[in-house]
């Protein structure tokens, strides 16, 4: 569940928005939507909850989801309200540049609602994005992670922490609440220090872990690989090299393929491999969810990788 948009993106790196200059899109977006879609073209169910406007922009959004196979049935689709949109721009040191279009649009107007689900799924994959994007729908999300880990699912979370949408309010009253029912935490470095509010990894990795509910930390340590936690032991993983284009929604589609391979039940190493190939292989091309994933590609360029 989270926040469904079209991205708008500068095409070369150092394009400031105060300067007029080309843009290309829309893409469809969305980091919940990324996660999803990639989920999807990885071969296993996949569904989301959100909301866009009756318009072009939510059309592309929801014609590429449906097309790669994910369940749309609780996509909802407002009468008013436009499709929310993002603009973003890169800069050389790797850093980058959001402007948001979305709070009180349908990206963030649809609630929960328990009685819509008659089943519940393996995994509810939370986004920090989303749960901080609109106070209301925040707080549905939490009301539907709760719903979902009391039925027997496995809550996961991205912290996915955009600057232009935290504080400290959201720290406390959004982010720390899904803690309490996450059992799967993929944190940035500096990520995992804010949420923890320790000054080292180690440090960090111990006082998140004493949340008996959490079973595996995923550190994202970008060109460097990941650090997969449990209590007591840790997995070191190289990043898989490739060709960047664009590094657009690749922590997102790291998270489907560490899932994924949970969901199938790999070795932990194993799940940290698919997770790298997935988040390399969608910065080979121009877009937040354009690289060219597929169960086969990620299989074969895996067991490539498990030969060493």
């Amino acid at each position: 569940m989270g926040e469904l948009l079209v991205e708008i993106m500068r095409p070369r790196q150092d394009m400031s928005f105060k300067k007029t200059g080309e843009f290309l899109g829309p893409f469809p977006s969305g980091a919940p939507a990324i996660f999803i879609d990639t989920v999807a073209r990885l071969g296993h169910g996949a569904g989301m909850i959100g909301g866009i406007g009756n318009d072009d922009f939510g059309a592309c959004v929801r014609d590429r989801l449906v097309g790669d196979g994910v369940d749309c049935s609780h996509v909802q689709v407002f009468p008013r309200g436009t499709t929310a949109v993002a603009f973003v721009t890169y800069f050389k040191d790797g850093s980058r540049k959001f402007i948001y279009h979305f709070d009180n649009t349908p990206a963030v107007l649809t609630r929960f609602k328990s009685k819509n689900f008659k089943s519940v799924p393996a995994f509810f994959h939370v986004m920090g994005c989303s749960i901080m994007a609109n106070k209301e729908f925040g707080l549905s999300i939490l009301e539907a992670a709760d719903y979902f880990a009391k039925k027997g699912t496995i809550i996961t979370f991205d912290p996915n922490i955009r600057a232009e949408l935290m504080d400290e309010e959201s720290l406390e009253n959004n982010v720390r609440p899904l803690l309490n029912v996450c059992r799967v935490l993929m944190p940035g470095t500096g990520e995992i220090k804010l949420i923890s509010g320790c000054d080292s990894v180690e440090t960090a990795v111990d006082t998140l872990f004493k949340n008996k509910k959490l079973e595996t930390i995923v550190l994202k340590r970008g060109e460097e690989g990941c650090t997969v936690y449990t209590r007591g032991r840790s997995i070191d993983i190289p990043a898989y090299a490739v060709d960047e284009a664009d590094p657009t929604g690749a922590g997102d589609c790291f998270d489907a393929g560490f899932l994924c391979g949970l969901l199938e039940k790999r070795p932990l190493i194993e799940c940290g491999r698919i997770a790298a190939v997935a988040g390399a292989l969608n910065t080979e091309a121009f877009g937040p969810m354009e690289g060219n994933i597929s169960r086969e590609r990620v299989q074969k360029i895996v067991q490539s990788l498990s030969s060493y």
